[in-house]
């Protein structure tokens, strides 16, 4: 080994951390300062789960799960309002004659025709301007949404 090249090498070199730690070890500076060591450093002192939520993933999670349960409640309400016996005739998007049939005769939401339909084919068939066609287009159009119709109310006359 060359003389005069080499650093002074203190074995009892002591080290002390911003937050009042302090340690011997071998260096060749006779003190060392330093910002975070393992008694505060997040990962060794266990607040790791402290900076997780600081990072905001539980935040975040916590949002996704709300954004799923309302996507949930949407859907229910949309299948609910899809047979609501309140939804109005136009939205059926019948003939303008039908409609206006319908609406002459105090017709204008679902409930109120599937009412006159449980009387009977014959008694919707009796509104003015509302022929065999509407009839069939409209019980079409309410299975397709979901609506169950009631049982004709015909018997045969035999």
């Amino acid at each position: 080994m060359k003389q005069g090249i080499h650093p002074t090498f203190y074995t009892d070199a002591r080290v002390v951390c911003a937050c009042g730690n302090t340690w011997t070890t071998g260096s060749t500076r006779k003190e060392i300062r330093v910002e975070i060591c393992s008694k505060c450093h997040p990962f060794f002192s266990g607040e790791a789960q402290r900076i997780v939520d600081i990072e905001g993933q539980v935040d975040r999670f916590m949002k996704k799960l709300q954004a799923r349960q309302s996507y949930i409640e949407e859907q229910r309400a949309r299948a609910e309002a899809r047979v609501s016996p309140l939804r109005p005739i136009a939205d059926l998007e019948l003939g303008s004659r039908a409609t206006a049939a319908l609406e002459r005769a105090g017709i204008t939401q679902v409930g109120q025709f599937l009412e006159r339909l449980s009387q009977g084919e014959e008694a919707v068939l009796a509104i003015e301007g509302f022929g065999r066609k509407s009839l069939i287009d409209i019980k079409r159009k309410l299975r397709a949404l979901g609506y169950t119709l009631p049982e004709s109310g015909q018997v045969a006359a035999e």
